[in-house]
């Protein structure tokens, strides 16, 4: 399997904000990989040890990718550290204050040019809170949402994903075949401290 997860760089949840031209202020605050993002990198992680593992001339890869200034390669190589295989970062000042319809355009094409079985991201970013970038970039795929999963169960074989989904009705039960977006919720696992080996891994890793 070929899996992605989607992450972007936050203004720190704790940072004081302000905004500068209509757009928020991300220059002069601290920086990190939004919080909400780290269960779609575990996830991916876990899936891909659930069936054979995601090491280097292993049977799946787990590709990080992100839109953003250079400097949101910090949050990209914490993602790297905690296991994942790879990284693409698509930076260009053209693309400064996207909004979401953009920003899912983007992403949508990377991952339409990388040919990926499964697309995991967080629920939300903690700077907009929208929740609509995975939703949006699976119209733009052509492909299934699955979002809002608190479990999440991977047939490779059969190339087919389930989901349970919480709703205020109850629980949904949702499946789809592969290629298809899924978004998490932060309940679904615990994220992994990334070790000391694996931060320095991360330094080698490559990030296109």
């Amino acid at each position: 399997m070929k899996i992605a997860v989607c992450v972007k760089q936050v203004p720190d949840s704790w940072a004081e904000k302000k905004m500068v031209g209509g757009v928020l202020d991300r220059e002069n605050v601290d920086a990190v990989l939004n919080d909400l993002d780290e269960y779609a990198v575990e996830e991916a992680l876990r899936i891909a040890e659930a069936h054979g593992g995601n090491e280097e001339g292993g049977p799946h890869t787990v590709t990080v990718i992100s839109m953003g200034p250079e400097r949101a390669t910090e949050a990209v190589r914490k993602a790297l550290s905690m296991g994942a295989n790879g990284a693409i970062l698509v930076s260009d000042a053209a693309l400064a204050g996207s909004d979401a319809l953009a920003t899912s355009a983007v992403l949508a094409k990377v991952i339409s040019d990388g040919g990926y079985d499964i697309v995991i991201c967080g629920t939300e970013s903690t700077d907009a809170r929208m929740s609509v970038v995975p939703a949006m970039m699976s119209e733009k795929l052509g492909c299934a949402q699955l979002t809002f999963a608190s479990k999440v169960t991977v047939d490779p074989g059969a190339k087919k994903v389930s989901i349970t989904r919480v709703t205020e009705a109850g629980v949904d039960e949702v499946h789809g075949e592969f290629p298809c977006v899924i978004s998490v919720v932060e309940k679904i696992n615990e994220p992994r401290y990334p070790s000391f080996k694996g931060i320095m891994a991360a330094k080698k890793k490559t990030i296109d």
